[in-house]
């Protein structure tokens, strides 16, 4: 007689199509969060400790001011070029942000497995996915950008000690923070549509080919033991 081991389940629930879906969803949420920090006038708060009821807000296309008699008031920047460098660069790199977040999220939809668009091409599907990991990656790197560069502008002014102690200064609004957190979703979404590609290309092995190689060790050893 021989002895035979089998093969443990594998775990179902972590398929291809799902880690397709949750890449999606990942960076389409980071696409979203971008695309509402870029026109958020939150970028850059100001409190005057002279004048408490006034609060200044800055973006990248206007500022705001908010008192508790008027309201909030926006008005937009009269000049591009009469605009910092950092705003400048920002306004250009999150255009860039979200016009490849977009052009990835429809590049996985139509390379996801299950849709009737592509069908009877998987190289074409593959690809497809392939270049949503490198968009992806692209939009995320274009967001982290130019949040970061205004950050460091801001904390370079705020402790610049040639500005008078009097004079209000420039702190970090909530666009800031969701900045990050859209670029870092889109980079997570871009590794995790490469994951998928390789969890496909693992599945399409030919079945002759053991997916563990050290089952296909433990078995040739398996099979030469007899029991007496």
């Amino acid at each position: 007689r021989r002895i035979f081991i089998k093969e443990p389940h594998e775990m179902v629930f972590l398929t291809t199509k799902v880690m397709q879906r949750t890449a999606l969803f990942v960076t389409f949420g980071g696409l979203v969060t971008s695309l509402i920090t870029t026109f958020l006038p939150l970028w850059k708060t100001m409190n005057s400790d002279l004048n408490e009821v006034e609060n200044w807000f800055s973006g990248l296309w206007h500022t705001c001011l908010y008192t508790e008699e008027v309201g909030i008031q926006c008005k937009a920047y009269d000049s591009v070029l009469g605009l910092p460098m950092d705003l400048q660069i920002s306004r250009v790199l999150m255009s860039v942000s979200i016009g490849t977040g977009g052009l990835a999220v429809l590049a996985a939809f139509l390379g996801l497995e299950g849709v009737e668009m592509c069908v009877g091409h998987p190289g074409l599907k593959r690809v497809l996915l392939i270049l949503s990991g490198v968009l992806s990656w692209v939009s995320g790197l274009t967001t982290l950008a130019p949040v970061s560069i205004v950050a460091y502008t801001t904390v370079v002014d705020f402790w610049n000690e040639g500005f008078p102690d009097v004079m209000p200064r420039w702190e970090y609004g909530e666009a800031m923070f969701s900045g990050w957190f859209g670029g870092l979703a889109l980079a997570i979404g871009g590794t995790l549509f490469f994951v998928a590609v390789c969890m496909g290309d693992y599945d399409q092995r030919p079945p002759g080919v053991p997916k563990n190689p050290q089952v296909k060790h433990r078995r040739q050893n398996y099979l030469k033991t007899e029991v007496l």
